[in-house]
């Protein structure tokens, strides 16, 4: 192979793994909108019901302890590690924890929610969000 040759080699392999990348990240940023629709489509239903908020916990990592949040919200699994706040967002409810927090609270921060929860954990265990969303509030009729 010549230096010519490699050259464009090197340069198709550098455009093909950007536009994987840049593939991989509109695939990314539509589920995130699709997901936040949806949590959105919970927050107002909720509402409409009258489905009453709760002050969340969350644990902290290894399962160990309950912690206090300033949080107010619906948890969506029975685990009660995953929530929705009365603001729309979609938090993982598993932090550090430590005397701070058993002291002064945790502050879990809100993440993007995932159009399918559980994916590539090590239970094998998923769950499309839709579902997980639509049984929380068949929970309360």
């Amino acid at each position: 192979m010549g230096t010519e040759e490699s050259r464009d080699w090197r340069e198709q392999r550098r455009r093909a793994v950007a536009a994987h990348a840049a593939a991989d990240e509109h695939r990314r940023l539509a589920e995130q909108a699709e997901a936040a629709g949806l949590v959105a489509e919970f927050v107002a239903e909720a509402r409409r019901r009258g489905l009453p908020t709760e002050r969340l916990t969350a644990t902290g990592h290894g399962g160990r302890g309950r912690y206090r949040t300033r949080l107010r919200g619906w948890y969506v699994d029975r685990a009660r590690s995953r929530a929705v706040d009365v603001d729309g967002r979609f938090h993982l409810l598993v932090v550090p924890g430590g005397l701070r927090a058993r002291l002064f609270g945790a502050d879990p921060q809100p993440s993007p929610a995932p159009l399918v929860v559980g994916a590539g954990g090590r239970d094998g265990e998923s769950v499309p969000l839709r579902t997980l969303l639509r049984r929380r509030l068949a929970d309360t009729a």
